[in-house]
């Protein structure tokens, strides 16, 4: 690559549209600020931005950027509809500078300066990101799009956002031993629908260690190939369901909401908004949700002779709880 090429590269990349976000990764992010600026040690912040990244791939480093992005392109495909001509051609422009980058050398990017023996080097695999973008998108209801593409289990955080598990459960249904049929169910529905068929809420009630979320992490982990993930939603989160069904509602994925050792006190607030959202609130069922619960108890709702003695009516299933 001529040195002349690599000022055409810098403005290329501050010319990016779709996939503009991708200028704040520090490995880009350092690039661009060497084409601004060569020097030895703008070459070594980026290379080392690199060793942090991947150790020193750039790129499989463009290509899980480039895969994993969550642009305004791949939400319209997601969307099932089709991409407006001039998205796909700023598309096709953006990939092709991508792949510039990606095909850059040590030898391409020290032209110019003096180069040495304890100047650090990277590799770069040789990949076509066109042709992997067009089978993403032509696949995005098993792959997805941004934090989806790679975790397949999420939790809410404090502030009801959506934050990937960084180390799920593995386990497998060929992990678990006994209550087969009720395993089958539960992945009978689940095939459901990622089929797009219609497919129920679920709530498995059992004693303590039988393996309710057990099940739930293993039909998970089964299905992530085939466009399955799951968001674990704690009962003091119920209230947010509602703004997660809106916010799924447009992805290409199927998600499990999984509520796990639900109860309620007969008075609780959180019961009275899994009450509403089940028999039919303002927010209208997502196909591409279903909520799972798990219970230790039979009876979800603890009823007390609190007019009388005090003690809990479902004696067995509080001892389960505990």
């Amino acid at each position: 690559m001529k040195h002349t090429d690599l000022k055409l590269l810098k403005r290329r990349l501050e010319a990016l549209a779709i996939y503009r976000e991708l200028l704040a990764d520090p490995v880009l992010d350092s690039l661009c600020r060497y084409l601004a600026a060569p020097s030895v040690s703008a070459y070594g912040e980026f290379v080392s931005a690199l060793y942090r990244a991947n150790g020193g791939d750039l790129c499989v480093h463009l290509r899980k950027l480039c895969e994993n992005s969550e642009n305004v392109y791949v939400r319209t495909v997601g969307q099932g509809m089709s991409p407006a001509p001039h998205l796909c051609r700023t598309l096709e422009q953006e990939l092709a500078t991508m792949q510039m980058v990606a095909d850059l050398s040590p030898a391409d990017l020290l032209q110019g300066l003096e180069t040495a023996d304890y100047l650090p080097a990277f590799t770069s695999e040789k990949v076509d990101l066109a042709a992997c973008i067009q089978h993403r998108a032509a696949n995005i209801r098993r792959y997805g799009y941004g934090i989806y593409a790679e975790n397949h289990m999420f939790y809410l955080d404090s502030e009801n956002r959506i934050v990937p598990v960084l180390h799920p459960d593995p386990i497998l249904p060929e992990d678990l031993v006994d209550y087969t049929r009720e395993r089958q169910i539960v992945l009978d529905n689940t095939r459901a629908l990622l089929e797009g068929k219609p497919a129920a809420n679920i709530l498995l009630s059992g004693d303590a260690g039988t393996g309710k979320s057990s099940t739930v992490k293993a039909v998970g982990n089964a299905l992530f190939a085939e466009g399955l993930r799951i968001i674990e939603v704690r009962k003091d989160q119920l209230c947010a369901i509602p703004g997660l069904l809106d916010e799924l509602s447009a992805n290409p994925l199927k998600f499990i909401l999984f509520i796990d050792d639900l109860s309620f006190l007969k008075d609780d607030d959180n019961f009275n908004s899994l009450k509403a959202l089940l028999e039919g609130s303002v927010s209208a069922k997502s196909p591409n949700v279903v909520i799972y619960a798990t219970s230790n108890r039979r009876h979800i709702i603890r009823e007390t002779f609190s007019d009388r003695e005090g003690d809990d009516i479902h004696r067995n299933d509080t001892m389960q709880e505990m």
